[in-house]
């Protein structure tokens, strides 16, 4: 796929401009998303039928002229296909209905076998390389062993992670006994949709910035690795491109940096001049999502020009190594017609 900015970038060759996909790219803000997920019953049901994954998968790369796609799924069928019942509540979000309490529930959880288990989503990943252009490569992703173990041991979302960083301090070794159950599970996944056909992987560490310094090392950066090398050595002959992504991750940059990924994702707290200082890697990002909901055209225009400016001056007046995204998800409330303009910007502005 020579002819792909996005896997250009990540592969250090040159690119004609900066190349750019959204984190939830195919989203509520869609209206064919919304018809389409109304049409499948559940979110859960969407993500498990491989007909209408691929079709909103495809949605937003018909409609914009985004340079990658990421694959329609959820982090949280992992620990779900692992044995947890996992369930949706309108305007609550995810939830388990048997989170993790102690030892005996980590012995319970199942070894997972991808291909089976979630036969559904290297399905839509069979499907959406048929269906794709061929110049639009395929991102395959998973949550990283921390934030899935967040949501496994809250038993959804939370405001102040309570009872997971109860484990951190009070039984350090139980929870590292998850993470490694998890991180097997991770990196056998991701090796799945790799022979499936994805063109890059993406670990989503939504929750490592709820961390201290200390306890970010030991319970999230080190289970990234884990999975990232487990991996490399399961496919030593395929040379797929990785990214990660730590939301408010930007102060650990340094840390982020030996990772063996070939990219380093960074949300709006940080800048992106800053970010290139810390890192070696490929950078992704790093534009406030809320920009695409309240912002006009001249105000993104603007903002795409700072963002790109900054970067540009941090890197020796080059646009080399850097993948145009949001700081996090798009929002519901974004407007399509913002998109758009996001896009044309960050390519009429980046042009080589």
């Amino acid at each position: 796929m020579n002819d792909s900015n996005f896997l250009n970038v990540l592969t250090g060759k040159s690119a004609s401009y900066t190349p750019i996909w959204l984190m939830r790219q195919a989203g509520r803000y869609l209206p064919e998303y919304r018809k389409t997920r109304e049409k499948a019953g559940s979110f859960l049901n969407l993500c498990k039928n491989p007909d209408l994954a691929t079709e909103v998968t495809l949605q937003p790369i018909r409609r914009f002229g985004l340079d990658a796609s990421i694959m329609f799924s959820d982090i949280l069928v992992v620990p779900e296909a692992m044995g947890l019942q996992l369930y949706f509540t309108d305007g609550e979000g995810p939830k388990f209905a048997n989170p993790i309490k102690n030892s005996l529930d980590i012995d319970m959880l199942k070894t997972i076998e991808p291909e089976l288990d979630l036969a559904y989503v290297m399905q839509t990943i069979r499907n959406l390389k048929q269906s794709l252009p061929r110049n639009i490569p395929l991102i395959g992703f998973s949550g990283s062993p921390w934030t899935l173990a967040c949501y496994m041991i809250e038993g959804s979302g939370s405001k102040n992670y309570e009872k997971i960083k109860s484990w951190v301090y009070a039984h350090p070794e139980l929870l590292h006994s998850l993470l490694d159950k998890i991180a097997i599970a991770v990196a056998d996944y991701l090796v799945a949709q790799i022979k499936a056909g994805v063109d890059t992987i993406m670990l989503f560490d939504s929750w490592g910035g709820v961390l201290s310094t200390t306890t970010f090392k030991q319970f999230s950066l080190q289970y990234l690795e884990k999975v990232l090398t487990k991996v490399q050595l399961s496919l030593p002959e395929k040379d797929i491109p990785s990214i990660v992504f730590t939301k408010g991750g930007g102060i650990w940059l340094d840390k982020l940096n030996t990772l063996s990924c070939t990219a380093l994702g960074v949300d709006w707290t940080i800048e992106l001049s800053q970010a290139r200082a810390k890192t070696n890697k490929v950078l992704q990002g790093n534009l406030d999502p809320v920009m695409l909901s309240v912002a006009n055209f001249d105000t993104i225009k603007c903002e795409v020009g700072s963002l790109l400016d900054d970067y540009r001056h941090a890197n020796n007046g080059s646009l080399a190594e850097h993948i145009f995204n949001l700081g996090h998800g798009i929002l519901p409330t974004a407007k399509p017609d913002n998109v758009a303009c996001l896009i044309d910007a960050v390519h009429e502005l980046s042009q080589r």
